[in-house]
């Protein structure tokens, strides 16, 4: 292989493997951004407010539980 021969190749090469740095750098940002609290939208907000119902049934089954043990 002459020396242009070698040249393109790894330019070739060189430009894939950046394209490809490039998409998952994308992706990852992406993915993180999904994890940041934004004010409703994003998972992280989805996480916390199914949270905070479930603690609120918690205390809410563990008063009917109070009540009807009193009961008895």
């Amino acid at each position: 292989m002459s020396v242009n021969e070698w040249v393109a190749l790894s330019v070739g090469v060189t430009t894939l493997v950046g394209a490809a740095a490039m998409g998952v750098r994308h992706l990852v940002k992406h993915y993180l951004a999904e994890l940041k609290p934004n004010g409703g939208s994003s998972i992280k907000d989805k996480v916390k407010d199914i949270d905070s119902k479930v603690d609120k049934l918690e205390s809410r089954i563990d008063e009917i539980y109070r009540l009807l043990l009193e009961k008895k």
